[in-house]
This record gives structure tokens, sequence and C-alpha cells, in this order.
């Protein structure tokens, strides 16, 4: 089974989409796939499904999603593979795939792909990656996680709380991620190759720090100092009306350190010194 929720849902058996177009049992496939190889209560589906107000009868209602669900699985195990045809692989029944089990059931992977499980993957890497100061291989492997996205996870999902709160979950990792490959990018000079996509995400997020703060450093690095500074000015403005805050300390001090630049490098441009621009240092919280 080959499992994708960074964008459309997708599931797929024999290399068969086994999911439905119906928007409930959709979520219910939906939630099953993401904890794949796991059992989902049934209270949690019930949940997800009709939120706090189930009706009486959730229960058999949820039951005919499951038989909905198996029906397309079975279909797509009728369909033959090399294996099978080969007669060296026993056959599995939609029941094998999807389990009942004591209070719930699970969707069985049974060893397929997940883009959940290897985004996390190639983020751990790439974390570890940044922690060794390998720049290079950082940038390269958190770019693979980012390129499993093709959209909002769950973003063809009718989703309920229990979906939401996962994609929420994932949207931040995605952006942890991002602001970990643009910390590798800034590292390795590529401070003209990101100012276009910084550009669009301090526009996108307009109160997250460390992105406006890359942003600046890019900025000031590509020999556009003032607009750095407008930058600041403009993310402080933003953090005011909308949160009733200041910069944090971090943002102040990348501030004056490209104020300190300008004014030395003011008065006599020639025998220009290059003041030292910090690097956007740690994840800053996510507003």
């Amino acid at each position: 089974m080959d499992i994708d929720v960074l964008g459309a849902l997708d599931v797929r058996v024999n290399g068969v989409s086994v999911a439905p177009t119906a928007p409930k049992p959709r979520q219910v496939l939906a939630l099953l796939a993401f904890h794949a190889d796991r059992v989902v209560p049934v209270a949690s589906l019930i949940e997800e499904v009709w939120s706090s107000r189930p009706p009486r009868s959730a229960r058999t209602t949820l039951q005919t999603y499951v038989l909905q669900l198996r029906e397309l699985i079975a279909t797509a195990l009728a369909r033959p593979t090399g294996q099978q045809a080969e007669g060296t692989a026993e056959r599995r029944t939609a029941k094998d795939v999807l389990l009942t089990l004591p209070g719930g059931y699970l969707l069985a992977s049974d060893g397929g792909t997940s883009d959940v499980r290897e985004f996390e993957r190639l983020a751990g890497l790439g974390y570890r990656a940044m922690d060794a100061g390998d720049f290079a291989g950082a940038s390269h492997t958190l770019a693979a996680a980012l390129d499993l996205w093709s959209g909002s996870a769950f973003a063809d999902v009718q989703t309920g709380d229990r979906l939401a709160l996962e994609a929420k979950r994932l949207e931040e990792s995605r952006l942890c991620v991002l602001d970990q490959r643009i910390e590798a990018d800034l590292r390795l000079g590529r401070h003209r190759e990101v100012l276009a996509e910084l550009t669009v995400l301090t526009s996108r997020y307009r109160t997250h720090e460390n992105l406006h703060a890359q942003f600046m450093i890019a900025l000031d690095r590509s020999g556009r100092r003032s607009e750095a500074l407008e930058a600041y000015l403009h993310l402080r403005a933003t953090l005011g009306r909308d949160l009733g805050l200041e910069p944090s300390a971090r943002l102040r001090r990348l501030q004056h350190s490209i104020l300190m630049a300008a004014s030395e490098s003011a008065p006599n441009p020639a025998p220009a010194r290059t003041a030292h621009v910090p690097h956007a240092g740690p994840l800053a919280p996510i507003h």
C-alpha cells in the first residue's frame, strides 16, 4: 500500500486507488491512512466524522463506511500482480488490509510507502546534517523532504477536528524544515537565490520572525541594506498592530548590526568594511 496525504489524499493498493469520493468515508480513510499500521479507536473516528455531536447511529454508520472501504480494497486486491500470477504470494483479503481489532480499526500498509513517514525521515536527516555543519547535505536533504508536498495536507478531504489538528501539526513541521533549508542555503552563500522565495514567504507569514530575519540577511548580503532595514520596520509595525508585540532581542540585534554597517560604509564607500551579520540562528516561535 502506498499512502500520500501531503496534498491530495491518495491511497493505492496494487497500484489502484482505494480512496472513495464520498466525503465521510474519505475522512475515515484519511485518518486511518495517516495512522497506518496503528489502531485508530472507534471513538477517534466518530469524533473526526461527527465532532462532538454524533448521531445515535454513529457506530453503525461507521461500520458501513468501513465496509465501503473494504469493497474498494477488495476490487484493488483482485487485480493480479506478477507475484500472484506466478503463485509465489498468498492473496490477501480486504479484512487483512483494513483490520477490525479490539476498540478500533487498523489499516495495514504491508511495508508500502508513506509520504509523511518519508518526510519525517528526511527532515530528521537534514536536521542532523545541520547540527554537524554539513550545510550542503542539509540543504539537499531538506529540499527533498519539501518536494514531497504537493499542497496542503489532506487538501481534498473534508477535515474534522482530528485531521485538522494533524494538518496544522504537519504544516508547522513543513515550516520548520523550510526555515532550516533556507538557513543552510544562507550559510552556503546562496543569499541571492533565496531572495525571491523569502519575499513570498514573509508576505504570507507576516509575523514569522525567523523568516524575516533570513530575509533581512539575504537583502543585506545582496547589497540592498536599506531594504533590509525597511523589512525590519515593516515587521515591527505588523507585530505591534496584530499581536501587540515588539521584535525579539535577536531581531533588534540584527537590525543594529545592519545599521552599524550602513553608518560605517556611508562616509567612505571605497575602503568599506564588511560588518558581520549573524545567521538567523535557532528557529523562532511560529506566531
